[in-house]
């Protein structure tokens, strides 16, 4: 069993990760800046929790130190989600992140595991591949491949074990009130008559959050596959099929209202993630 540092534990993805840690027998110290929400977490006894606000961060410290030494990283942090265009992503997200990674590793961290999106892709369509260009088309994509470049660079000259996950999209309890799904099941808890959306034609892959934290959970307690790794379900789906398939599941009695909303334009109409590396660490476990 390893003791494991896991950043952004308050976050969506952050308390799925953290209780399938403590599940598995880790030993998790949870880090996040909102200390008051921790302490509602289901695993808050079970977990040590040092909060820490990368705002705050202090050059001169041993952060490695600061937490207590752990064997591996899961870096779930991120600051300014869902507004991907906003340039702080590029001109306080980034630096700060790879200072706060770089502490981390230049003062003995030896295995690392950061969140990437799949919006590093950029505009591509069709199946993703971990070995296409990334060409990312907005501030909190080129902020996300920056930080891989600049740790990529590092494992160079450091010895660490480094994976970067990129995450395709992903639903359930706990989900930003503005995602999709969200913003159906409220409008259904109020009794509204129509859901406005888009058209719903475009296709994208799409994991429960239960599933996508067990698999960042395996992808970092493994060695044999490192670099970018896809963690996605593999399989295209259309928006419109999925907000039915949720309609169905809560038998909700609302009429949809395609093509209100414009298609957003920072992501292509058809893309999915191949899985293929994925598949390999869940085989090998």
């Amino acid at each position: 069993m390893r003791k494991i540092l896991v950043t952004g534990a308050t976050g969506f993805i952050g308390r799925y990760v953290v209780e399938e840690l403590i599940r598995l027998g880790h030993t998790v110290v949870a880090s996040s800046a909102d200390a008051a929400k921790a302490r509602t977490a289901s695993w808050y006894p079970k977990a040590e929790y040092i909060p820490f606000d990368l705002s705050r961060m202090d050059a001169s410290c041993n952060y490695y130190a600061f937490f207590g030494k752990p064997e591996t990283l899961i870096h779930l942090a991120w600051e300014g989600l869902p507004h991907y265009k906003e340039a702080f992503h590029l001109e306080v997200n980034y630096p700060r992140h790879a200072a706060f990674l770089g502490n981390m590793v230049n003062n003995g961290l030896s295995d690392l595991t950061v969140i990437g999106t799949c919006l590093e892709y950029g505009m591509q369509e069709g199946e993703l591949r971990e070995d296409m260009p990334a060409h990312p088309a907005n501030a909190y994509a080129e902020a996300k491949d920056r930080l891989r470049r600049r740790l990529e660079a590092l494992s160079s000259t450091r010895n660490f074990d480094f994976r970067w996950v990129r995450l395709f999209y992903m639903y359930g309890k706990g989900q930003n009130p503005n995602s999709l799904l969200s913003q159906l099941e409220n409008a259904i808890g109020r009794g509204d008559k129509v859901f406005n959306m888009s058209g719903g034609e475009q296709q994208r892959d799409y994991l429960p959050v239960e599933k996508v934290a067990s698999y960042i959970v395996r992808i970092a307690l493994q060695s044999k596959v490192t670099g970018v790794i896809n963690c996605c379900s593999g399989r295209p789906v259309k928006v419109i099929d999925l907000v039915r398939d949720f309609l169905k599941d809560r038998q909700g009695d609302i009429a949809l209202n395609p093509g209100y909303y414009p298609y957003p334009d920072y992501e292509p109409m058809r893309f999915w993630g191949a899985n293929t590396k994925l598949k390999t660490i869940l085989k090998d476990e």
